[in-house]
């Protein structure tokens, strides 16, 4: 097949569509991403992609078009500007591109309006298009502080609506969304597809070496949906403790977390680094930490980073509500306690400080994840979804 990838955010970026779509061109299929200037999560654009540089390349076999969009920075007016300006420019692209794709395949994160130049090619050129829903709108605004009844969630309530709708097939990355589309917008086209890790991952390239430490690490984005304070608050209940707190990740909240922990000696940030050294990282820890505000709806996704930690093997704990929580339950790879909660999550912690079953939570979180969440069963399922949709 000939595949249209319409996402904003792509390599070097960190996110999974990157894997996704040169595991496409591995398999045979030709495949071109319309993606916008990468800035996430610093808000800056990188180095090497300033002033249209390599707008356009090929990279590891895929086709890269980069649309001009304004950086997000690190706050409000900016992130809804690089929002607009990624839906202007890649629309304004994307009309002048030829009838020679067989599907189109949105990677919908946030903002789900970055769906508008896929559904403006569906619509020239009469294809199909598959929408892979890893964020779900509008509920997401709430998430970041918008009241549910409020005019703009209603006005954003109506967009996600239309953009939904305009869908042949969505794929949803947590079983928890399939009533949210039902009950929100009378939508039935929805098939789960959940996230895989990368092959990088793995019990071996991920082991730790024993320490007198007891050495836990949260890996990711570092905004307010993830609540990383709780983290920063448990360590802060733990200094007496042989625990050591590792936070390997970048976003908006980065340089408040690193005041919230200042003077604290038992917790380390390291920044943002580099996919291919994320195992090396890893190896440092004795389980991973998994955490998300209390919110009914951020409760009803699944983040990336829980097929990540199974794939390398590593005991989670988490702080963390609905999904997640399943997920960790149903695995018997570590504990979970209530989100946003520092004293349940410390708790947890000097639990598996003294729990004799840590190589069996290692050995569980593979087994599931080989079980769950194969990277070459969701590939194939994924092509067979473009397949059968374009057909249809």
């Amino acid at each position: 097949m000939k595949i249209l990838v319409v996402c904003q955010y792509y390599y070097p970026e960190p996110f999974r569509i990157t894997d996704i779509c040169e595991t496409l061109t591995q398999r045979g299929h030709e495949v071109t991403v319309i993606t916008g200037t990468p800035n996430y999560p610093m808000g800056e654009i990188y180095d090497g992609y300033k002033n249209g540089q390599k707008s356009d390349e090929i990279v590891n076999g895929v086709k890269v078009h980069r649309c001009a969009t304004v950086p997000r920075k690190k706050n409000s007016l900016h992130r809804f500007l690089n929002y607009l300006s990624y839906v202007f420019t890649s629309t304004k692209y994307i009309i002048g591109i030829k009838d020679e794709y067989d599907v189109v395949l949105v990677n919908q994160l946030s903002p789900v309006i970055m769906a508008v130049a896929g559904i403006k090619y569906k619509k020239k050129h009469n294809k199909k298009l598959v929408l892979y829903c890893l964020d779900l709108w509008p509920v997401s605004l709430i998430t970041g502080g918008i009241q549910r009844g409020s005019l703009i969630y209603k006005t954003f309530h109506n967009i996600s609506k239309r953009i939904y709708q305009q869908a042949d097939r969505i794929l949803i990355t947590s079983k928890s969304f399939a009533d949210y589309f039902r009950t929100e917008f009378g939508i039935y086209v929805t098939e789960y597809l959940p996230q895989y890790a990368e092959d990088l991952f793995s019990p071996k390239s991920c082991k730790k070496q024993p320490n007198e430490m007891l050495d836990l690490m949260f890996a990711g984005n570092l905004g307010i949906a993830q609540s990383v304070k709780t983290i920063v608050n448990a360590a802060k209940l733990t200094q007496e403790e042989k625990i050591h707190w590792h936070i390997v990740g970048d976003g908006t909240e980065y340089e408040d977390l690193k005041r919230q922990a200042f003077g604290l000696d038992n917790i380390t940030f390291y920044g943002r680094q580099p996919l291919e050294k994320m195992p090396e990282y890893y190896s440092k820890a004795d389980a991973m930490l998994v955490t998300m505000k209390k919110n009914p709806v951020i409760s009803l996704t699944l983040p990336g980073k829980i097929q990540t930690y199974l794939a390398a093997g590593k005991p989670i704990i988490g702080a963390i509500n609905g999904e997640t929580k399943l997920i960790i339950e149903e695995a018997r790879c570590g504990y979970c306690c209530q989100a946003d909660n520092a004293d349940e999550l410390r708790a947890c912690a000097l639990k598996f400080l003294n729990d004799d079953r840590k190589e069996d939570y290692s050995f569980n979180s593979r087994a599931y994840y080989e079980r769950e969440f194969s990277k070459s069963v969701i590939i194939d399922k994924l092509i067979s979804v473009m397949e059968r949709v374009r057909r249809a």
